[in-house]
């Protein structure tokens, strides 16, 4: 299993979007659950969104309806859409890499991407 690698984070006033992206590598990459966690300053990571393999997606109450995850098989690749950031997104998010095709647990993780949002 190989981490995978986020990019796409930065720097962006309250209301704007960023996108992020986690390039994962493996020829199995379609039959796994992919994941998005966060984690803010002095606070534990936290889960935010979750796509399946079979494109299924959950996410965190926090960020449900300004969130979107997708996934690009063809390109190895899991998405965080983020729109109407708010400064409390503020954090370092991390992706990770499922075991199975439903769950992320056991599974792998990147090394994170900051995400600044300013007043």
């Amino acid at each position: 299993q190989v981490q995978p690698v986020e990019s796409g984070g930065g720097l962006v006033q309250a209301g704007g979007s960023l996108r992020l992206s986690c390039a994962a590598s493996g020829r199995t990459f379609s039959s796994y659950a992919m994941g998005w966690y966060r984690q803010a300053p002095g606070k534990q990571r936290e889960f935010v969104a979750i796509i399946t393999s079979g494109g299924s997606t959950n996410y965190a109450d926090s960020v449900k309806g300004r969130f979107t995850i997708s996934r690009d098989n063809a390109k190895n690749t899991v998405y965080l859409q983020m729109n109407s950031l708010k400064p409390e997104d503020t954090a370092v998010y991390y992706c990770k890499r499922g075991i199975n095709s439903t769950t992320t647990a056991f599974g792998s993780w990147g090394q994170g991407t900051q995400v600044t949002v300013s007043s």
